[in-house]
Formats: structure tokens, sequence, C-alpha cells
């Protein structure tokens, strides 16, 4: 059985944005919970992030699936919440600066952080929403799914979900999704590499579990390390990836869970990990 934890955001506490799934074999599901367009609004944001930031402190957390109520993944930013800051004295410039400043840290929350993160993707995920399923380390999606960045369509570029997107399909479709606004399909968000693989809607929820706890069954050390230097490795030059990774397996080696790795494969048992 799953055990539910409600996390609360900073700015309205009455309302329960994020339900934190505990779930057997050391996955956590968070689920957002503002349906029926799961806003990132500035509530979401701030209960998102506190979530992430106690995953990532929680031992028992091996693995974090991101997934959401109801029949829409994510619609991205309020515009209902934001269109009034444009009375305020600055036609809303500060308010705008922090909460894209705001999403911002909760994407880098995901890349960076030291649990693998998973999305679940039901419906449709556009502009941040968008955003946000790229921004995971894996994506899976039900034949419902839709995807699109359609900002183009009311004046205002997806500039900042362009960076996730950018750094997981090519330039062209990127730049398709971007110029257009028009929405793509699930298998076509397979094929150009925005989501790991797409299965029927009743199947999602399983498929997504038996990935996550696949991964959590490996040392939650060396999933850490690898995480970490993936991403490093891939805004550098060919030479400094090669050193860097040649460092970064210099330093595994020596960790206790790749000594206990390796002797468990030679010695044809199965590996108990220390997480160190």
């Amino acid at each position: 059985m799953a055990e539910i934890l409600s996390i609360k955001s900073a700015e309205n506490l009455g309302a329960e944005l994020i339900v934190a799934q505990r779930l057997d074999g050391g996955v956590l599901r968070l689920v957002l919970n503002n349906p029926p367009a799961n806003t990132l609004s500035e509530g979401m944001l701030s209960a998102l992030d506190e979530a992430l930031k106690n995953a990532a402190e929680e031992k028992e957390t091996r693995v974090v699936v991101l997934a959401a109520n109801g029949h829409l993944f994510c619609a991205g930013h309020d515009l209902k919440e934001m269109t009034p800051h444009r009375a305020d004295s600055d036609r809303g410039r500060a308010y705008f600066q922090d909460l894209m400043e705001k999403c911002a840290s909760v994407m880098q929350a995901i890349v960076n952080h030291p649990k693998p993160v998973i999305a679940e993707v039901n419906g449709l995920a556009t502009a941040a929403g968008c955003q946000l399923v790229a921004s995971c380390d894996l994506a899976i999606a039900s034949e419902d799914a839709t995807f699109c960045t359609p900002g183009v369509h009311i004046g205002l570029f997806c500039s900042t979900p362009m960076v996730a997107l950018s750094r997981n399909v090519l330039r062209k479709h990127a730049m398709e999704m971007l110029l257009t606004g028009e929405a793509i399909t699930p298998s076509h968000a397979r094929e150009i590499g925005l989501v790991n693989r797409v299965v029927p809607v009743e199947y999602l929820q399983q498929i997504t579990l038996q990935y996550a706890r696949n991964i959590a069954k490996k040392s939650s050390h060396t999933l850490k390390v690898g995480k970490q230097a993936f991403y490093q490795q891939a805004d550098m030059g060919l030479a400094e990836a090669y050193a860097h990774t040649a460092q970064v397996m210099v330093e595994n080696m020596l960790a206790k869970d790749a000594e206990e790795g390796i002797a468990a494969f030679l010695q044809d048992r199965e590996p108990s990990w220390s997480d160190e």
C-alpha cells in the first residue's frame, strides 16, 4: 500500500497541490493535484520545490515519479494569475522576473536532483508543462498524451521551455514545435526523443512504476554519481568530457558500492548496497 503525504504550498496552506505517495521499493510518486489544468502557479511551484527538496533528503526515496491528477498533465504557467500584475507600477516586470526564476529553479532542481526523476504523462503537457516533462530524466507517456509549446499563438514565445526542449530533441524538431506551436502526438514525441515509451493509458502507472522500481534496486550512490556526470559532460567538448568522466569513474571505482557490486558479480550473487 502507498503512504499518502500531502505537500501544501506556503502561499495557500489549505490547498494540497502536491500529493506524495510513498510506494514500495523506494519509489516516491509526486502527483500534481490542481485539476483540470494543473498549472504551474506560484503555489504549485513552491509545493513542487518543497517536495523535491524533501525527496532529495529522504534516504527511503530512491526514485521520484512525477505524475498528475485528472486528464491534463500540466498546462504551464497560470495566465489568469499572471495577468493582473500588468496593473503593477512596473507593469509586472518584478513579478514576472520572480516567477520565471522560481520556475527555472524547479526545473534545475529536477536535473540536479540526486535521485532519478521519471515523468508519468497522461493528457496534455503544454508550454512550461512540456518543459517539466523535458526536464525529467525519463518520461513515459500514455497514448492520450500530447505535447506542445504554443506560446507563439499568444505572442509569448516559449523561451524558457525551449531550454529543456532543445536539450532533449534535435534543433529542427525543437524549432518546429516552438515556431508552429502545434501539438505533437506521443508517438512523434518518442521519435524525436522527448519521451521514452508510449503505452496504453490503462497501463501507464504500472509500466512507469516498473521502470522506477527497476532503477530503485540499484545503488543510490551510483545513480547519483552517474546522473550528475551525465548532465555535466553533456555540455563539454569531447576531450574535456572524457577527462571529466574518467575521473568520475576512478572515484566511483573506489566507492564501497562499486567494490560490493563487482564482488557480487564475480561471486554470482545479488549485491547488498550500502549506498556509499
